[in-house]
């Protein structure tokens, strides 16, 4: 696999704009988010896959739960019970791994779990209510989208699904979502929100959305994610 995850002309201009154009939209009102998701190893998935989120610290996680959505026929499964609280960084890793073990980089919750890949969605709740979601891959017409706007795209194996910025949220999965060819669980960059530029990020989030449906060459559509740590 080519390891350069700036692959195509657009994608260099994303990973250029994204910084910029991100900085001016303003941090999300409902927290926690999911900020990262990494649902498909090269090879077993066991021990590897992680769900990331972020969320004020000190946030208590009793009540929340993550779920499944089988895009094929709306299944839920698996739903992950959380517990525990979002650390001073703000990031809330849950591992999975068997017998409380797993090979994920500072996990803060181990539970068992394997997401399928694309096209699938993960919900984000607190009791009955939904606070996030993410959905990813090519829906069909009949299948179920269970994300936000439009779906994020469903990343090669080995590669994870990243917010831009783990706190900015604008309600649509393609916009907000890139691959990020290494995994980075526990570290994220945050916004600098500044004042209200609603026709700039408009804009902005236009073009980010032209720029990461460029394919290159070989049909991939790798993109970089600025990241911390």
């Amino acid at each position: 696999m080519d390891r350069n995850p700036l692959r195509t002309v657009g994608a260099r201009a994303l990973a250029a704009l994204a910084p910029l154009l991100f900085s001016f939209a303003a941090p999300a009102a409902a927290l926690p988010l999911i900020s990262e998701v990494f649902y498909d190893a090269v090879g077993s998935d066991d021990g590897l896959t992680f769900i990331e989120l972020y969320g004020a610290p000190g946030t208590v996680l009793d009540g929340f739960s993550l779920e499944g959505v089988n895009g094929s026929n709306g299944a839920v499964g698996p739903v992950l019970t959380l517990t525990g609280s979002i650390p001073p960084g703000g990031l809330f890793v849950v591992a999975d791994g068997a017998s409380g073990t797993t090979s994920v980089a500072n996990a803060d919750l181990i539970l068992n779990f394997d997401f399928q890949n694309g096209p699938d969605s993960i919900v984000l709740r607190m009791g009955t209510s939904v606070l996030d979601a993410v959905g990813y891959g090519e829906f069909d017409p009949g299948e179920v989208f269970a994300g936000e706007g439009t779906p994020a795209d469903d990343p090669p194996a080995g590669w994870s699904l990243a917010r831009h910025f783990a706190d900015v949220d604008t309600d649509d999965n393609a916009l907000d979502f890139v691959a990020l060819e290494v995994p980075t669980p526990g570290a994220a960059d945050l916004s600098v929100p500044e004042p209200a530029a609603g026709p700039l990020v408009a804009g902005g989030l236009l073009v980010l959305g032209v720029l990461r449906r460029r394919r290159g060459p070989d049909g991939s559509r790798g993109a970089l994610r600025p990241r911390s740590g």
